[in-house]
């Protein structure tokens, strides 16, 4: 399958074109542009290096979260809009299914945890073995969820992701040398790892419903229901 698949769940941004396994284009920044302005011209510079255009590609993927809700809502639209006018089928990826896809594939038999930072002590989390979901996309407290994981294995447990970073002191702190931090290259998402596992799970959509994964609401939706309880009292 030729897929172009985008990333704009997390601090990182990215674009990749797919063909079957092979990786024939992939970009990625960490930058102080928004999302918003660096997607497109890696989407386009993408195709360009791989010698392929919209139209040769059998599907469009994205990311659909959990992750930053700005940054979700903007692949995940740019990706309808694309599909919209190609014509082309579209396949959403879980965020921290990905991030444990690229971080261990192929090489980390024990257990992963990829974490997303969600502030305020706060992670995304989720927890896999050999490709095997153990935990479902869970927001809590970090001291919640390590406890959690670490009654899941006795062993080493491998942790990726922005929520790894922002709290590796805490996490090796509580897990001890219990605690592997996946190194720099695979610590983020990469949206070729999330390509190849789009690949191999296959399941397409239309960009009607095409859906972002949220699991708390975002901010705007919270202070509207506060403002309407303030409206009523």
């Amino acid at each position: 399958m030729k897929l172009l698949m985008v990333d704009t769940s997390g601090p990182v941004c990215g674009a990749a074109v797919l063909d079957g396994e092979r990786v024939l284009s992939e970009m990625t920044c960490q930058n102080r542009n928004t999302h918003s302005a660096s997607l497109m011209p890696m989407v386009e510079h993408c195709l360009e290096g791989a010698g392929r255009t919209l139209a040769d590609m059998d599907a469009l993927g994205v990311v659909t979260g959990p992750g930053s809700f700005t940054g979700i809502r903007i692949g995940v639209a740019t990706v309808k809009a694309l599909a919209h006018g190609s014509g082309k089928p579209c396949i959403g990826v879980d965020a921290l299914e990905a991030l444990a896809y690229g971080a261990g594939a192929g090489h980390w038999a024990g257990l992963i945890c990829p974490l997303q930072d969600a502030r305020a002590g706060q992670v995304y989390g989720a927890a896999f073995r050999k490709g095997e979901r153990l935990m479902p996309d869970t927001p809590m407290a970090l001291s919640d969820f390590l406890g959690q994981a670490a009654g899941m294995d006795g062993g080493s447990i491998l942790f990726c992701g922005d929520g790894a970073d922002a709290h590796r002191q805490a996490i090796a702190g509580s897990l001890g040398d219990r605690a592997v931090f996946a190194p720099g290259p695979f610590r983020f998402l990469r949206p070729s790892a999330a390509g190849m596992l789009a690949g191999e799970k296959g399941i397409l959509t239309d960009y009607l419903n095409l859906k972002e994964t949220y699991l708390r609401p975002p901010n705007a939706e919270k202070n509207k229901k506060l403002l309407e309880a303030m409206r009523r009292g």
